[in-house]
């Protein structure tokens, strides 16, 4: 009856004296200097957001070579997902073709008081900005290519809502828009009043914003009453 628990009482202070171990060799390797770590930290492109548009997507993190002790090095890579971002800011968009990784390291190194910052890894740095252009182009419909049924016609103005969009975007895109835009009544044989929502057709860029993608189309349509049937 007294081997099962003095056999337990061995398990359990051999299991407390792995964990002790255990924890005294980390405290002794967290205390050492001289380690070095790569960690990845958000990064936040700042640039004039009103005139200028990148035309590729921007760095969201870089890779930052850090050394220290132990503790400190292990206090920013379990803390880094919570980590305020570095602001690196661009003052002359249209000239700016890459991030200067030594201006972003001086930053950077602010930031780690207690950790040497050996460099920032600078493999997709490349910028590339193109200035804002705002295009207001009309919309129209394309009234001659309505097909309406035999015997009857279109017998009100053609409303279209809205009759003007605007696209934004950088110049070489927003240039390529027509200057105007028709829209086809895609429905044959009309012989009842038209009220219908149909897509714009226009080309679809990520770089470019629309003000709207659909429009609104009204008109009537009466029956077309000739001389014979008046008499």
């Amino acid at each position: 009856m007294s081997e099962a628990p003095s056999r337990k009482n061995k398990i359990k202070t051999f299991i407390g004296c792995i964990i002790a171990a255990t924890f005294f060799w980390l405290m002794n390797v967290l205390n050492k200097d001289n380690y070095a770590i790569k960690l990845n930290y958000p990064l936040h492109i700042e640039y004039d957001q009103q005139a200028f548009v990148p035309l590729q997507p921007l760095p969201k993190r870089i890779s930052v070579n850090v050394s220290g002790d132990g503790w400190s090095l292990l206090q920013k890579s379990w803390l880094n997902f919570n980590a305020m971002p570095v602001t690196y800011q661009v003052l002359n968009p249209n000239k700016s073709s890459y991030i200067n990784a030594s201006a972003l390291t001086d930053q950077i190194t602010g930031l780690f008081p207690n950790l040497k910052v050996n460099y920032v890894v600078a493999d997709t740095f490349e910028l590339s900005f193109e200035r804002k252009l705002r295009k207001i182009i009309p919309i129209r419909v394309d009234s001659a290519g309505i097909q309406v049924r035999d015997g009857y016609v279109i017998s009100s103005i053609i409303n279209v809502s809205p009759s003007l969009i605007s696209v934004d975007g950088p110049v070489s895109v927003v240039q390529s828009y027509p200057d105007t835009i028709r829209i086809t009544i895609p429905t044959s044989k009309i012989q009842n009043n038209y009220d219908e929502t149909l897509p714009i057709p226009f080309p679809i860029s990520p770089l470019v914003e629309i003000s709207h993608k659909d429009v609104y189309v009204s008109f009537e349509v009466a029956q077309f009453l000739g001389e014979k049937n008046q008499k």
